[in-house]
């Protein structure tokens, strides 16, 4: 999946479901090991599944990289996800 939008590509490449690696990432919003908040150009992408952990996080590029098992991935309203997953990363 590739997307631009506001001049920033935005890409997901998912690896059988055990490697995740996402361009055009802004912040990394919580994270625990069965959820992933990531505010990206494309809007806030919550990565749902067990185990996962981020193995590289490089805010200046945009590149984030995570491993697990990955059950989900869904992109949700920034004004939404903010607040109802600030609860669970506190």
């Amino acid at each position: 999946m590739s997307e631009t939008i506001n001049g920033k590509k935005h890409t997901l490449v998912l690896d059988g479901r055990r490697k995740l690696t996402i361009t055009g990432a802004e912040d990394v919003n919580g994270f625990n090991e069965e959820t992933v908040s990531v505010k990206t150009t494309a809007g806030t992408l919550i990565i749902k599944g067990s185990a996962l952990h981020i193995d590289r996080l490089d805010l200046e590029t945009g590149d984030v990289a995570l491993e697990g098992n990955v059950n989900s991935l869904q992109y949700i309203g920034s004004g939404e996800g903010r607040s109802r997953f600030s609860k669970l990363f506190r």
